[in-house]
């Protein structure tokens, strides 16, 4: 190919930096597109003080796709823990709000960090403004905020955001069109994943793509989120928010988890998500399962280098199908 393959990731959260770590190595185009629907912590107090796009998802995407020097990294991401109004802010949310309020506009600040960090490849917000996430709970209560939506206790029918009429950037809805590859996750299903999809246009945008799509399934169940979900029940709740069958393939953890770890989770009401082969071949998907799954600083992630090699193995594969 005269160009590099082109790869377009969807997400939020702490899942999607571990992929973009491993996936920036590989000669590939990325564009990451990174959920605006985080209140809590630093990102909610900025975005309520000056009214501007949360920052902190973004500054995690930023600093994964980064090649500078594990230093300049590392004060980008550095928290201040020194009680006053600085407290639990970081460096880089600090100077993403700065940069936004020069240029006027958070994907413009976006971009000129990217300059900054010498950022491998594209970051997108999935809208160029603040959503607010809502989440209907089985029980028709309505939970409003992305950080309160996990401590509402209940199972979740659906989410949505305000305002409604958001838009994607232009740039955004080109990406997807123009992917060899669509991934979405790792993350959390309602809270970091579906924020993207439910903007107006970004699914539609997703289903209609010629690249294929791939889910990447959460190695653990959430609690207050997908508690007893099964690989399958993920997936349903995204068609349940785009289209059928807007995904073909899911890659899924078949590797071992330490009997010592799962007590621990289990503790915190998280269980390893069930692979139901049965169930997924019958919404139609593709299974990828493998041993991607480690332990890192005592909590369990997703295999940085083994992921990223399936996802640029697979891109490779999708381009020589289409040829």
């Amino acid at each position: 190919m005269k160009r590099q393959p082109r790869i377009v990731i969807i997400g939020g959260g702490t899942g999607l930096p571990v992929l973009l770590r491993g996936i920036k190595k590989y000669p590939v185009d990325i564009t990451a597109i990174v959920t605006v629907a985080d209140d809590g912590g630093s990102s909610g107090r900025l975005r309520e003080d000056l009214h501007i796009p949360p920052p902190g998802d973004v500054r995690n995407v930023l600093a994964a796709l980064s090649e500078v020097e594990p230093l300049i990294e590392e004060l980008f991401q550095h928290r201040f823990d020194a009680k006053g109004d600085l407290f639990g802010h970081s460096l880089g949310n600090l100077m993403l709000a700065a940069m936004t309020n020069i240029t006027g506009n958070f994907a413009h600040a976006i971009h000129e960090m990217s300059r900054v960090l010498n950022v491998k490849g594209r970051v997108l917000p999935s809208a160029n403004q603040s959503v607010v996430l809502h989440a209907e709970m089985e029980d028709g209560h309505i939970v409003h905020g992305e950080s309160l939506i996990p401590k509402y206790g209940k199972r979740i029918k659906r989410v949505f955001i305000t305002p409604e009429d958001v838009l994607p950037l232009p740039e955004t809805l080109q990406a997807i069109k123009e992917a060899d590859l669509i991934v979405i996750g790792p993350g959390s299903l309602y809270t970091s994943i579906l924020p993207n999809l439910i903007v107006p246009h970004i699914s539609e945008a997703v289903t209609k793509a010629k690249a294929k799509k791939v889910y990447i399934c959460n190695l653990m169940t959430q609690k207050g989120e997908t508690f007893g979900y099964t690989a399958s029940d993920h997936v349903r709740a995204i068609f349940d928010h785009t289209e059928p069958q807007s995904i073909q393939k899911i890659i899924v953890n078949n590797g071992s988890i330490p009997k010592d770890v799962k007590l621990r989770y289990k503790g915190e009401l998280a269980t390893p998500v069930v692979i139901d082969t049965k169930e997924l071949k019958s919404l139609g998907l593709e299974i990828i399962a493998d041993s991607i799954v480690k332990m890192e600083d005592g909590v369990l992630r997703h295999d940085t280098h083994k992921i990223a090699r399936l996802i640029y193995e697979l891109t490779l594969n999708e381009i020589k199908k289409a040829m």
